[in-house]
């Protein structure tokens, strides 16, 4: 099997996870309003994401302030700065080791194991990034839902499940595939079981002299 096709699909998946990860990380619309009243004339909506929130008015004017202290967040936004941060600079560094190690690049020799412990590492770093991706969104979600049900909390106090959860788990998908399929598909074993079957057929091998030779002796040694 050709495995230089299967890398490049794994190589703009982890590019499509990179972009989206980027966009998650500074999107406000972790957690949006949830207009659960009867009133269906909306003034407003919030927005909160991991750096700001943010207000829409009807008139589509809309008005942004960054958080005054990390502390004031919630922990599961806490968390999420950080898991967010690491699964860009996880997934950036993997692509990049993913691109060196690739079957047609040529920066380093085909024949060599190195390449299949480069592939191997992006793999590994792409399905890290997309564990770091998925732990906030998941944690971030499961607090929304929690407090929708809370009777304790006001109606204005509960929120919904905004877009930027939504891409989230989709752009984590992506990391998980690509690096799956770099792990699976790496170059150098198709080269190495090859160079197994080769090894293989050649000590089976006897050349027809020595087949002559050895048939020769046997016969002398039978009328002996």
């Amino acid at each position: 099997m050709n495995k230089g096709p299967l890398q490049l699909v794994a190589l703009v998946l982890g590019i499509i996870g990179l972009v989206g990860t980027c966009a998650v990380t500074g999107m406000p619309q972790w957690k949006i309003s949830a207009f659960i009243e009867e009133n269906i004339i909306v003034f407003e909506n919030r927005w909160e994401g991991l750096w700001m929130n943010c207000i829409r008015h009807a008139n589509f004017r809309m008005q942004c302030k960054e958080y005054d202290s990390l502390l004031a967040l919630s922990p599961d936004l806490q968390a999420g700065r950080g898991l967010m941060c690491a699964s860009v600079a996880l997934a950036f560094v993997g692509l990049l080791i993913a691109f060196i190690g690739m079957k047609c690049t040529k920066f380093m020799d085909e024949g060599t194991r190195t390449k299949w412990f480069v592939l191997i590492s992006a793999g590994i770093l792409l399905v890290m990034s997309g564990i770091c991706i998925i732990t906030p969104v998941s944690w971030t979600a499961n607090t929304i839902i929690r407090d929708f049900y809370n009777p304790l909390l006001l109606n204005a106090q509960r929120r919904e499940l905004g877009e930027a959860l939504y891409i989230g788990w989709a752009v984590s998908g992506f990391l998980f595939a690509s690096g799956i399929i770099m792990i699976c598909y790496s170059a150098p074993l198709e080269e190495k079981k090859t160079r197994l079957t080769v090894s293989s057929k050649m000590s089976t091998y006897h050349p027809p002299i020595l087949q002559r030779q050895a048939s020769s002796m046997y016969s002398k040694s039978q009328y002996v």
